[in-house]
């Protein structure tokens, strides 16, 4: 009996998990405010009764589909504020690190942008609160540099915001270089401008006063 269990459970998680692909993927052309259950369903090849088995609605499984991108986006945040390195280096290997994953999850990041403020509010709200999450972490992370001394938990916790943000806004815009051009030349020009931006936010760092 435990076997059968074991079966059928690994069966419903690939299931879902094809809910989850088959979402994102019509998710490239569309907002999620207009994709039908029914269109999900017909991509996984599975009765539309089906779906409720694993969603409640096509806003819990956007829901979810936030957890798996803001899941896959972890490391890289964890790894771009890691105080081994000084302040250029650090920028330059957050820059790389986030193209490098631009490359490797682009649907994530598009579905990301698009909904962190489009028409679907608890998407939305889940959205908000990873990044909250995410703020929090960066500013542990922050708080054990030495450039953070003397800062109280409430600038640190702005300056975190502002580089989880300005992540975001880079991956943005490293994923318009990967879908409108394929010249080398627009993915060095988005790089130096992200360095150039991140560098803005250290400077503006090391002066300020409170």
């Amino acid at each position: 009996m435990s076997h059968t269990l074991g079966i059928r459970q690994v069966q419903k998680q690939k299931t879902r998990q094809a809910l989850l692909d088959a979402a994102l993927g019509l998710l490239e052309e569309q907002s999620l405010s207009s994709l039908g259950l029914r269109e999900v369903t017909r991509a996984v090849g599975v009765a539309p009764t089906a779906f409720y088995r694993h969603f409640r609605s096509t806003a819990d499984l956007g829901v979810a589909l936030v957890e798996e991108a803001l899941g896959s986006l972890h490391p890289m945040i964890r790894q771009t504020v890691a105080t081994a390195e000084d302040s250029d280096q650090r920028i330059v290997r957050a820059v790389r690190l986030i193209a490098d994953h631009v490359d490797a999850h682009p649907a994530h990041v598009r579905f990301l942008a698009r909904e962190r403020h489009g028409g679907v509010q608890p998407v939305r709200e889940a959205i908000r609160d990873q990044l909250a999450r995410f703020a929090e972490e960066v500013k542990a992370e922050l708080a054990k540099d030495p450039e953070s001394s003397g800062w109280n938990d409430s600038d640190l916790l702005m300056l975190a915001h502002l580089y989880v943000d300005q992540m975001l806004i880079t991956a943005s815009l490293f994923l318009e270089a990967l879908e409108t051009s394929d010249d080398e030349h627009e993915r060095e020009r988005v790089t130096r401008l992200a360095t150039r931006q991140m560098r803005l936010i250290s400077v503006g760092r090391r002066h300020w006063l409170g």
